[in-house]
């Protein structure tokens, strides 16, 4: 588990989906961007981003268990693109701004730790959380072993 870090990110263009569900449909939701994204010939320019909308890992535990969790994934692209006749999948920017910064090595599974490490952080340091807090996947867990993995988390701060 690597130390918080204070960022500055640009604003992001990505093809995304967002919807209401369990977090064992992010694999399944990514996939469906990648097909889209080869069968419209769109590139994608790097790494998929996760975003959870809920305020605290519980309340995300919580709407996960219930399969009610606000779920929103992307992968960012170069160009934007018009989008017709699909109401899923679209493009559009994520938002930049300074961000906390921690990277989480290991199974997905066994981020609990390393998200309690940057919110008492937050709290430690005075600040407070101002949007979707997110993840972004370095590797590919179907081509590392799972100690290897390894995932940012961003927190947007005011």
């Amino acid at each position: 588990m690597s130390e918080v870090t204070i960022v500055e990110l640009s604003p992001q263009l990505v093809l995304g989906i967002r919807k209401t569900g369990a977090y064992r449909e992010i694999p399944v939701m990514l996939h469906r961007i990648c097909e889209f994204a080869v069968r419209k010939n769109i590139p994608i320019t790097a790494y998929p981003v996760f975003l959870w909308h809920e305020t605290t890992v519980e309340e995300a535990q919580k709407a996960d268990e219930e399969e009610n969790a606000d779920i929103e994934v992307a992968f960012p692209i170069s160009d934007f693109v018009e989008m017709t006749g699909n109401e899923e999948i679209r493009a559009y920017e994520l938002p930049g701004g300074k961000m906390a910064k921690i990277v989480h090595k290991g199974p997905y599974e066994e981020s609990i730790l390393t998200y309690e490490k940057l919110f008492s952080w937050i709290t430690e340091n005075g600040k407070r959380i101002t949007g979707p807090v997110r993840e972004v996947y370095l590797n590919d867990p179907r081509e590392v072993q799972p100690e290897e993995i390894l995932t940012e988390i961003y927190a947007s701060l005011e």
